[in-house]
């Protein structure tokens, strides 16, 4: 397995991973040709400094994926923070370890950007991800709130 950034070509196979769990079916449009949202998205994110989609790779195919952000902050003494979002594991790769290692390659990436805390949110439906989190070190020290915007 290897690590390493996504690049437009990838994009399919990240909405495929998307799509592919309970939540990801309802949310995701995975389809021949994707919609144009997640390739203005993809290169809003490429364009943007501190952002990227981390891929795990084994052989030709993409086994999980993240959203790495980092954030330049004022609060905590102008502390930068991790964000990740939008992960996933293909299914018949959980459990064997590949979300525990993308999720250390995230971290140490963190690190280098001299990030002073790693943060993620994550639905509340998604009880064996929070496990997997703990066990990961997260802990659920804050309560997060959101606004869908009309």
């Amino acid at each position: 397995m290897i690590f390493r950034k996504a690049v437009i070509e990838d994009l399919p196979n990240i909405v495929q991973l998307l799509a592919d769990d309970e939540l990801g079916t309802t949310r995701e449009r995975y389809e021949t040709p994707l919609p144009d949202s997640y390739i203005e998205a993809f290169n809003a994110i490429e364009a943007q400094v501190g952002n990227q989609l981390l891929l795990a790779v084994e052989g030709a195919s993409i086994i999980g994926c993240l959203q790495l952000t980092i954030i330049p902050g004022l609060a905590r003494q102008g502390m930068k923070r991790a964000q990740i979002e939008g992960v996933r594991v293909a299914q018949n790769q959980r459990g064997t370890q590949v979300g525990e290692a993308l999720f250390k390659e995230a971290m140490a990436i963190a690190k280098a950007e001299h990030c002073g805390l790693v943060q993620l949110t994550t639905d509340k439906k998604r009880k064996d991800a929070h496990r997997f989190y703990a066990r990961l070190g997260f802990i659920a020290s804050h309560e997060g709130m959101k606004f869908i915007c009309p």
